[in-house]
């Protein structure tokens, strides 16, 4: 519990220095080399996520908050930032809609996401929720600037709010030349 109430202030801090700027990805990790480098139990990790993300609902609910039977003050306490959910349905559904947040797929394509959008808008609805939003981690042909135009495109036309660009690049020019090529097909 220490170490998620560490996490949870170093995101506090983050959130207030940025001016309320910050965004969360969360998600319960697949790699079993790092879980081993953590000596953590990689069938632990959803029961870990849960935890945390309780934990991060409760401090930024309230100034003063319990671990381990014992009341920290949690100040500053700006608002919590927006969370999103990396994962499959349904424990990612289920953990977007538990704490409020939004569904964040990695690397799969419109034709992919427009029935598991609808069923968790469906669910959020059901619920009494807002919609939430949807983020998805993808790579975008930047040296082609109509196809990046229309790739978003599709993405918005499923459901999704947001798209991260997830290149790969060498070096700081091959950062910028990326970069050049995104403001230009934007």
């Amino acid at each position: 519990m220490a170490i998620h109430l560490l996490t949870a202030k170093q995101i506090a801090t983050i959130q207030e220095l940025s001016g309320g700027r910050l965004l969360i990805g969360a998600g319960v990790g697949w790699m079993q080399a790092e879980f081993r480098a953590l000596g953590i139990d990689r069938r632990q990790r959803g029961r870990i996520t849960d935890e945390t993300l309780a934990l991060l609902d409760r401090c930024f609910a309230n100034d003063v908050v319990e671990a381990n039977g014992q009341p920290f003050l949690f100040k500053p306490r700006p608002a919590r930032p927006p969370l999103f959910i990396g994962g499959r349905p349904p424990h990612a559904f289920r953990r977007a809609l538990a704490h409020r947040a939004g569904w964040l797929p990695t690397g799969v394509g419109p034709d992919v996401l427009r029935q598991p959008i609808a069923y968790l808008r469906a669910q959020a609805a059901a619920a009494g929720l807002p919609v939430p939003e949807v983020v998805v981690l993808t790579a975008l042909p930047v040296d082609d600037a109509a196809a990046a135009r229309d790739l978003v495109a599709a993405y918005r036309d499923v459901g999704c709010t947001r798209v991260i660009h997830g290149g790969r690049y060498d070096d700081l020019d091959g950062f910028r030349r990326g970069l050049d090529a995104l403001s230009a097909s934007a």
